[in-house]
């Protein structure tokens, strides 16, 4: 069952579009502002989310910008600001679709179900995305700012388990368990050391993998 979560700080209005979405299949977690929409979006997976702009403290566009950061999930702005201006902002912040209120809950319905299938889509076509960097892993090639990079099958492996984890710390331990694995004898030296390499051959695109003093590493956006 495909998973929604829906944020909005008018609580009927919630209500509302838990209650069609529910009865057409979908499941649905519900958030009320901002802050509790990105810790929900830390502890759980969804496969889109509903998100109101114009909302107290942190507003839509925030936890957009937020979530892009780390997540490509499918996102639809629902929301009174429907000028062009407010559009373009919402699209150059990551945003995948928008409904305007007052809307029709068919039409809302109908778009998620675009965006999930898309999403989809793009998951079993095999190619990984994180700012300038793109990894295919069917061919195993590997792009940064549009320019094909060539990388040695340990830089390979490294760099696919930081796609496959953006935005996440992975320790030395971690990354010599997932890419080395546990028969590996050396210590995580090694893994300091592929990193400065595959920086190198990503080239300027090399300084999204991020050192987290004391932690690990982390691949961002940007």
């Amino acid at each position: 069952m495909d998973r929604i979560l829906v944020v909005e700080d008018e609580g009927n209005m919630r209500d509302i579009i838990r209650d069609y979405l529910t009865a057409h299949g979908l499941e649905c977690d519900l958030a009320r502002d901002g802050r509790e929409a990105l810790e929900l979006l830390e502890e759980a997976d969804f496969d889109a989310v509903v998100l109101d702009v114009l909302m107290p403290g942190l507003d839509g566009f925030g936890v957009c910008r937020a979530v892009r950061r780390h997540s490509a999930v499918p996102i639809l702005f629902l929301t009174a600001l429907g000028s062009e201006e407010d559009m373009l902002r919402g699209y150059a912040l990551g945003a995948d679709d928008y409904v305007t209120k007052p809307f029709s809950l068919a039409v809302l319905l109908a778009k998620l179900q675009v965006l999930i299938r898309r999403s989809r889509g793009q998951q079993r076509a095999g190619v990984l995305s994180c700012g300038a960097i793109s990894l295919d892993t069917g061919s195993r090639r590997c792009q940064a700012a549009g320019q094909e990079v060539k990388l040695s099958p340990r830089e390979y492996e490294l760099l696919l388990c930081l796609m496959r984890n953006q935005g996440q710390v992975l320790s030395r331990p971690q990354l010599l368990d997932k890419v080395w694995g546990l028969d590996f004898e050396g210590d995580d030296r090694a893994v300091d050391v592929r990193i400065r390499s595959l920086r190198a051959a990503l080239g300027k695109a090399g300084k999204q993998i991020k050192t987290v003093f004391k932690a690990g590493y982390r691949l961002e956006e940007g």
